[in-house]
């Protein structure tokens, strides 16, 4: 019999999950598509660029969107079961609310867990094809920079002139090891530098003992001047959008941070969030369950789902800005991740309390 109500439990579940992820969804790609619309305002494309692009950034979109899907979706679960009197007839059958609260909450974290690990590489896929296609029209497309296993490269226009930078690492405001190709517009070789030490406070970079190879020939100076589009401040805040990449592609930019000797906060924090997600999810259906069993008395289904979204909508902005917290190493990342669901699981043990009675 346990069994039986299981599965049902389990489907209705599910379906309101299913209902609650298209709508967003659908929301998430018209919103896309204003925004891409806004963009290409000035630019003459093809219909179907901006129609492609709102596609691809949508499950992106939809994955930070889950804390509230799960939220919706379990309000909708015992809307459906007060409106039967299904909870009355499980009760009269021997099955307690705190039974209701472990199924839901055992199908929620496996969900949770598939969509972490599935949804996610999904959705960064899709991300990483985005910030492809759409880089070909944005206006500062001449200027990238990048850190692989090699160090950081830079690529740069000057002048009408292109900057080729490579640097082993950073260290402070200054690069070190450096190699740079100086072309023209039809990338004929004008020099090369070299230079164990460049200081980049500023946009003219001071580069120190430069060796400059001309044809031939090379030259040494004590200092030179190189004016460029970034500086340190920019080069700092420089990392890959993170959501376009999978966990695999996560491990392998970090290790390639640490041997430039770049910071990997943004990182490790993205990491943990990802990590600690499906037991976010988890948390916030355990949250929303024992909210509408403490307020299923309330006939308004309106105020109900209103309330839930409210509660939700503080817990969303805390854990961010515990995070932000976090990104700018104000406390551990560790914390910054955690002590808010820590706080969530404390609220929930409180409201947990006379469930069955409820």
């Amino acid at each position: 019999m346990i069994n039986t109500y299981s599965k049902f439990l389990i489907f209705i579940f599910l379906k309101s999950l299913f209902f609650v992820t298209i709508i967003t969804t659908s929301l998430a790609f018209i919103l896309n598509l204003l925004s891409e619309l806004d963009f290409f305002k000035e630019i003459n494309v093809d219909t179907y660029v901006p129609l492609l692009l709102s596609f691809l950034n949508s499950p992106t979109v939809v994955f930070e969107m889950f804390p509230f899907i799960f939220l919706i979706s379990t309000q909708l679960f015992f809307v459906k079961l007060l409106e039967n009197k299904e909870l009355d007839i499980f009760k009269y059958s021997g099955l307690k609310n705190t039974n209701v609260l472990i199924i839901l909450s055992t199908i929620s974290f496996i969900t949770a867990i598939l969509i972490t690990i599935l949804f996610y590489n999904f959705s960064s896929s899709l991300k990483n094809i985005y910030l492809e296609l759409k880089s070909n029209y944005a206006n500062d497309e001449k200027y990238l920079a990048v850190i692989t296993k090699n160090g950081l490269w830079i690529k740069d226009r000057v002048n009408n002139n292109i900057l080729m930078i490579n640097s082993s690492k950073i260290e402070n405001n200054y690069l070190k090891d450096n190699f740079i190709t100086e072309f023209d517009n039809d990338f004929n070789v004008i020099r090369n530098i070299t230079s164990e030490k460049i200081d980049i406070t500023k946009n003219e970079w001071v580069i120190y003992k430069a060796k400059i190879f001309k044809k031939n020939d090379y030259s040494t100076f004590e200092k030179i001047l190189l004016r460029t589009n970034f500086n340190q401040k920019r080069i700092q805040t420089l990392f890959s959008n993170l959501s376009s990449l999978n966990f695999l592609e996560l491990v392998e930019l970090r290790e390639n941070y640490k041997k430039s000797n770049y910071s990997v906060t943004e990182i490790d924090l993205h990491l943990l969030k990802l990590m600690s997600f499906p037991l976010y999810l988890l948390l916030i259906t355990i949250f929303s369950s024992i909210l509408m069993l403490n307020i299923k008395s309330v006939k308004s289904t309106t105020y109900k789902i209103s309330l839930g979204l409210f509660f939700s909508v503080i817990i969303y902005y805390l854990n961010n800005f515990s995070q932000v917290l976090g990104s700018t190493e104000k406390i551990p990342l560790f914390f910054s991740v955690f002590v808010p669901l820590i706080l969530l699981f404390a609220i929930n043990s409180i409201m947990i309390l006379k469930i069955n009675e409820k």
